[in-house]
């Protein structure tokens, strides 16, 4: 498995980049487009970067995905989890019923959701299990079932998994990004399900830029100060213990098979050229995780909301990925992707449809006047 992942590794090293042509065309219609440069600000860089994803200047988005990987941790043997475990079962299940709140909005903006067992504690009824990820054409509406386990070990005591669970995690995270290239979808979302994978997420991304535990801890889904405090006693020490080890088996130690298959369909993302939202403070941390293992992966990302959550930021400078919008989000699950593929869908219908000077028969001659500081 870890030769596969390896050769997967060299592949987006070697293709992963953006088309230069596309970018600079891109770039050059940008320049004529009936408004003053640089109006549309970050929309503007946006659909720049699909024309280099995609190969084409002009883009529509009809086909939306998002991801969710449930898992559990065992690190909540420690009290640093504010919901029981059950959550993670029950949640799982309720994405599938269009119960949470990344599935009612997906419902509503007409996104299709893939949903994976990868390690869920407690027991999901067999029947609403399925071993395919493609039904008809489109992502299957049950669960698929690719679990390693019945969560993880306990970080605070014993490595999380093993490292060939951990590769194999992330094998099954390109091979959801694969089942979303194979049904045409447009644009993918990661988003996770996992009580105590805060915990877990800080301890990757400690571990992985060396990042106080301090900075990265926050109070997760409402924790309080004496669980606060126990948390960040954890990352510091779980973070001390991956000095000089690599991204996967800092994963193996410290993160989640979450996480881990996370940060595989952001590296599956890369693989198959598939514009992939990043959501909040988890997905950022396995975002992260694939940037390292592969540079390249970064070129195929697009941020969503500024999560409460203070290690974030964190994660998203150090991949050079910025937030479009601040609702104050903490929720998790891929809730930021689908409020972002709206605004991405946006960018992509103002490159296409707005008319150049010429053809809207606008003399651009002003702005030139204009930026002298000439007024009409």
């Amino acid at each position: 498995m870890q030769q596969l992942l390896d050769q997967i590794l060299s592949e987006i090293s070697e293709n992963g980049t953006l088309y230069e042509e596309s970018l600079a065309s891109a770039r050059e219609r940008q320049k004529i487009l009936a408004k003053p440069t640089g109006a549309l600000g970050t929309l503007e860089d946006i659909s720049i970067q699909m024309a280099g994803i995609t190969g084409n200047v002009k883009n529509e988005i009809k086909k939306k995905a998002i991801v969710i990987m449930s898992a559990d941790n065992g690190v909540v043997q420690e009290g640093v989890a504010s919901a029981p475990q059950s959550v993670t079962l029950s949640q799982t299940i309720n994405f599938t019923r269009g119960l949470t709140g990344v599935s009612s909005m997906a419902k509503y903006f007409g996104i299709d959701l893939l949903v994976i067992d990868m390690g869920v504690k407690l027991p999901i009824p067999e029947t609403l299990y399925t071993n395919s990820p493609i039904e008809n054409g489109k992502l299957t509406k049950k669960i698929l079932n690719r679990s390693l386990g019945k969560g993880t070990g306990n970080l605070a005591a014993e490595p999380a998994m093993t490292r060939e669970q951990a590769v194999k995690a992330i094998l099954e995270g390109i091979s959801a990004a694969k089942a979303v290239k194979d049904c045409s979808y447009d644009i993918l979302g990661v988003g996770e399900m996992g009580i105590g994978n805060t915990t877990t997420s800080s301890c990757v991304l400690a571990a992985l830029t060396g990042a106080k535990a301090s900075d990265v801890v926050g109070r997760g889904g409402g924790l309080g100060d004496e669980g606060l405090e126990k948390k960040i006693k954890i990352v510091e020490k779980a973070a001390s213990e991956c000095q000089g080890c690599d991204t996967v088996d800092i994963l193996a130690k410290v993160g989640g098979f979450d996480i881990c298959a996370m940060t595989g369909a952001f590296l599956g993302a890369a693989l198959y050229r598939i514009p992939v939202v990043v959501d909040g403070y988890i997905s950022a941390v396995a975002a992260l995780s694939a940037v390292k293992l592969a540079p390249n992966s970064a070129n195929f990302m697009f941020g969503s909301h500024l999560s409460k959550e203070q290690g974030y930021l964190i994660a998203a400078d150090s991949i050079g990925l910025k937030p479009y919008f601040n609702l104050k989000m903490r929720l998790g699950e891929g809730s930021g992707c689908p409020i972002s593929f709206n605004i991405i869908e946006t960018a992509c219908a103002a490159m296409s449809g707005m008319a150049t000077f010429e053809e809207g028969a606008i003399d651009a001659d002003y702005l030139a006047e204009a930026e002298k500081g000439n007024f009409f």
